[in-house]
């Protein structure tokens, strides 16, 4: 079962009923890791391609000095790990964020397959195209948005990319990222990022609860932030 991998490849691509059932045939082992454990970490050489099902993970990578800094946030539909298809050694590690479950891919069956299907070759290099891009915006976002622009703007991102997967709706979704995580992948401190959110709550742009978050105005935050969802490069933007 490789359902939100597909949901989010036919955002971009028309893939045939066969492409669907040949991607899905290779797909239908999963596999579970709990919440704090690493599903792939630095120096692996996994055998498999991994896609989120469900559940929330993080790409990191850990200085010497223990700290570590987190580049990506993957959510179901996710692959972790295509880039083994081509460098065949992870050199970063996967972190699962929650309990997350992965449907495991053969890497070999993968290639293949995108060999023979140019619809699917097509789609998982636009999948990989968005990863850099994402990447790209995350670089520009540390390095020249203020701490208040910077957290509006991955509010913005995340909320844009569950909306694409059909798990946002009326401006909601769970989001189960602390603000250490939060720190961590933004460069700022814990203590910085809570004030953030509280000033974007007590300026009524944001309403963050139980780990559910409702833009209740997302113009205005996206304006703050600076926010084009252009870089995602989904078929409506």
């Amino acid at each position: 079962m490789i359902i939100p991998l597909v949901a989010k490849l036919e955002t971009v691509a028309v893939l045939s009923a066969d492409d669907r059932q040949a991607l899905e045939a290779i797909g239908g082992n999963t596999r579970s890791f709990d919440k704090g454990r690493d599903i792939l970490s630095e120096g692996d050489a996994p055998t498999h391609v991994y896609a989120i099902l469900d559940g929330w993970a993080a790409r990191y990578k850990t200085l010497r000095d223990g700290t570590r800094q987190i580049i990506a946030f993957l959510i179901p539909g996710d692959l972790c790990d295509s880039e083994i298809t081509v460098l065949k050694k992870m050199d970063h590690s996967v972190l699962a964020l929650t309990p997350v479950t992965v449907a495991s891919l053969p890497r070999d069956a993968l290639m293949e397959l995108t060999r023979d299907r140019p619809k699917l070759a097509q789609a998982f290099w636009w999948a990989t195209l968005v990863d850099m891009a994402v990447l790209r915006a995350w670089l520009v976002n540390l390095g020249r948005r203020d701490a208040q622009a910077r957290i509006a703007h991955q509010v913005c991102e995340l909320h844009a990319r569950m909306k694409r997967i059909g798990l946002a709706r009326d401006g909601e979704f769970d989001l189960p990222i602390t603000q250490e995580q939060l720190s961590d992948a933004l460069g700022l401190t814990s203590v910085h990022v809570n004030r953030v959110l509280q000033r974007l709550r007590s300026e009524g742009m944001i309403r963050l609860q139980n780990r559910h978050l409702t833009l209740l105005d997302a113009e205005r935050l996206g304006a703050l932030a600076g926010f084009d969802p252009g870089y995602l490069h989904s078929a409506s933007s």
